[in-house]
């Protein structure tokens, strides 16, 4: 595989001198910002050899090469999920092909359900950890050690200096955050008020179908990380006949992307 992540990132840079340090997930919450990027190379998935396909609403499926501040970035509009039924190796495959573009920071966003009694609906959640409730690892398997560690330590996975930075950005603009815990499964059924609440006793503040197998795996190769996830939807106990559709999920996601986006915009310039 490692020949195939090497292939598929000299055909990313074709054409380019220069590779990106900052590579972006355009998830929810972040999709306008790829409009911000002064684009160098706009390459759509189906373009890119070995890269799946993106086939959930909301998510355009294009890599946008470019600088977006001082920094030269690499952003991906719309992810993979394995509720797609791609394997973990397609979902993760993206992220590895990264390190061989020279990537050193990863920015992801996703939307999530609140768990967190004080979180309400439109909240941004700074990710300080995260639980993998997905079936398996994107790990499992043979450890290419040119990549990373067979046990890599993850007691610090998102940088804690970037949260930091985060904190001061928001602080200076008014914006307010919230820091919980990130707990992924795999969907695609949003979660029962059952799943709710052992989620919430395992210490979880919010729960999505996203992030954790592209963060492990950009942990693995020494990638530095950082999170945000919209809270979308709250559990309602006092309610439990309020549902929740993916239609309004985009919604709130799209209503806190300005301030999002400056966060991300203003954190390139502190890196």
């Amino acid at each position: 595989m490692i020949e195939t992540f090497k292939k598929t990132a000299d055909f990313i840079l074709e054409g380019l001198n220069y590779k990106p340090e900052v590579a972006i997930v355009l998830g929810s919450g972040l999709g306008g910002l790829g409009e911000k990027i002064e684009a160098d190379k706009i390459i759509p998935y189906k373009e890119i050899p070995g890269f799946p396909v993106s086939t959930v609403a909301g998510h355009k499926g294009a890599l946008i090469i470019g600088t977006l501040g001082c920094k030269k970035v690499v952003a991906m509009q719309g992810r993979f999920h394995y509720y797609e039924g791609y394997t973990m190796d397609k979902v993760t495959f993206p992220i590895r092909v990264m390190k061989y573009l020279g990537v050193k920071f990863m920015f992801v966003s996703n939307a999530a359900g609140g768990m967190n009694p004080e979180f309400n609906v439109g909240d941004i959640m700074l990710i300080k950890d995260h639980i993998n409730h997905f079936p398996v690892n994107p790990l499992i398997g043979p450890n290419e050690e040119t990549l990373g560690d067979r046990f890599p330590d993850m007691s610090a996975v998102y940088s804690r200096e970037l949260i930091a930075k985060a904190k001061e950005i928001a602080k200076k603009h008014s914006i307010s955050l919230q820091e919980g815990v990130y707990i992924g499964s795999s969907g695609p059924t949003l979660e029962t008020p059952a799943e709710y609440k052992m989620f919430r006793i395992w210490g979880a503040d919010a729960t999505g179908m996203s992030t954790v197998p592209e963060v492990i795996v950009a942990h693995h190769m020494g990638i530095k990380c950082f999170g945000m996830s919209v809270i979308t939807n709250t559990d309602k106990p006092s309610d439990p006949n309020l549902g929740t559709t993916h239609h309004e999920v985009q919604n709130v996601a799209e209503s806190v992307e300005p301030q999002m986006t400056l966060l991300i915009k203003e954190l390139m310039l502190l890196i």
